[in-house]
């Protein structure tokens, strides 16, 4: 059996190289993974946590978050697109303007 150390050490290390993705890159699609990426780590704590703990409130927010994360990605890859036509650019430090 796996110890729920591992688990956590492995989200930890997941959830750190989205946050430095995300602080470090300039590319949104980049940024927009490394957000992804920081979700599919918080997942991996709540499924470990909950199989620990032998509750199923873990998982089902897990199923929750899982969720957000595909409107997420749907709504961010729209606004690239949008963002694309207009600019042919996806660095963010670009895309400073809320207004057209």
């Amino acid at each position: 059996m796996i110890p729920l150390s591992a688990y956590t050490a492995v989200s930890a290390v997941l959830f750190i190289t989205g946050l430095l993705g995300v602080l470090v890159r300039r590319n949104f699609i980049i940024v927009l993974m490394s957000v992804e990426m920081m979700l599919n780590a918080a997942n991996i704590n709540l499924v470990a946590f909950s199989h620990y703990l032998e509750s199923m409130a873990g998982q089902l927010v897990a199923l929750f978050v899982i969720a957000i994360a595909a409107g997420e990605a749907a709504v961010g890859l729209a606004i690239i697109i949008v963002v694309f036509r207009g600019k042919i650019s996806t660095n963010v430090d670009e895309m400073n303007l809320l207004k057209w």
